[in-house]
């Protein structure tokens, strides 16, 4: 497993636009002040050309999203790439991206929800680490909530290990100055689901947003089953999270991921609060689950800090990790191995 260098005092920092880009007021605000915030930090921040547009759900055409992200994986005074929004279409962007170049010029790329589009396929592709964490406007915010803090301690190296939170915010809400932290809400509390009062969990970690992982299987830029094989002596933790998938969807996607031969080797699951989730045919979320993964006989884990509803912890795609979870509360740590 390749791991990029830790960021230092002095690096630069590189923020584009793989899916979408910024397009509110709000927003810019937001960027800037996540830019102002890591300036005194020590750190500079360089931004690519279309992080301030969007058009019809994208910064810009693929082509040139993937020219910009090559951008910064070829400047060497770069050392993390942070995603600045999510989206629906950061896929379009696969069939140019040079995997042999971000291997060769290894650096942190971080970003959640679309995003998974790169951080899971340059895990695979490339064995390489990368961060599944919050995109750039995240660190806008005013006052740096504990969970930007620690994203920023795992980068530069100074911790490799994470807790879950006090409480989330159950929903999405439009800023007014776009400076405003996260509306807490309610009281974080992980789900067992096997043994109800305490899981421990090993492997190497694996995931990402279950939506757009449902677009990739089994296409050329699937290498998840050469990758689980590489590292089946560690056993696969998975991590996965939902942004709008209804309990068919959910049930079906995981059948279909379990079918393509995924799950071989798994050594447990954890999954984050889902975004949006309609219990159709009366299925809860736990059933869904149940019904395809029970069969493995491994531990399972709902409600985690993973994901749409903030805040999230900041996952290491492709490191070895040991989950802990007991009385609603968890702790990840990671080893670079």
């Amino acid at each position: 497993m390749i791991y990029p260098e830790y960021i230092k005092k002095g690096s630069a920092i590189g923020v584009t636009a793989p899916s979408d880009g910024n397009k509110k007021d709000t927003d810019f605000v937001r960027l800037d002040y996540g830019k102002e915030q890591l300036r005194k930090r020590g750190y500079e921040v360089i931004e690519t050309e279309h992080v301030r547009t969007s058009e019809k759900g994208r910064s810009t055409d693929a082509r040139t999203r993937t020219k910009e992200l090559e951008e910064l994986i070829n400047n060497d005074t770069v050392k993390w790439i942070i995603s600045a929004k999510g989206g629906d279409f950061l896929l379009e962007m696969l069939p140019f991206v040079d995997f042999e170049c971000i291997k060769a010029n290894p650096k942190w790329i971080q970003g959640y929800s679309d995003n998974t589009g790169l951080t899971y396929t340059i895990t695979t592709n490339c064995d390489m680490a990368t961060l599944y964490g919050c995109n750039f406007n995240d660190f806008g915010m005013e006052v740096w909530h504990k969970t930007i803090e620690v994203n920023l301690q795992l980068a530069e190296g100074k911790i490799n290990a994470e807790h879950s939170f006090d409480q989330y915010e159950d929903g999405f809400y439009d800023r007014v100055t776009g400076l405003e932290g996260y509306r807490l809400e309610k009281p974080v509390y992980w789900r067992n689901l096997w043994d109800e009062n305490e899981i421990n969990l090993s492997g190497r970690l694996l995931g990402g947003c279950l939506d757009v992982l449902l677009y990739i299987v089994g296409t050329r830029f699937d290498q998840t089953k050469e990758f689980i094989e590489r590292y089946k002596d560690d056993g696969i933790l998975w991590y996965l999270e939902s942004f709008a998938l209804e309990s068919e969807a959910l049930t079906l996607g995981l059948w279909q991921l379990k079918e393509a031969g995924w799950f071989q080797y798994t050594k447990g699951f954890v999954f984050g609060r889902p975004a949006f989730y309609n219990p159709d045919s009366e299925i809860s979320y736990d059933e869904a689950v149940l019904s395809v993964l029970e069969e493995f006989h491994v531990p399972i884990i709902l409600d985690a800090d993973i994901g749409h509803k903030a805040p999230q912890m900041t996952m290491v795609n492709g490191a070895m990790a040991a989950i802990h979870s007991k009385d609603g509360k968890g702790t990840v740590k990671f080893d670079f191995v």
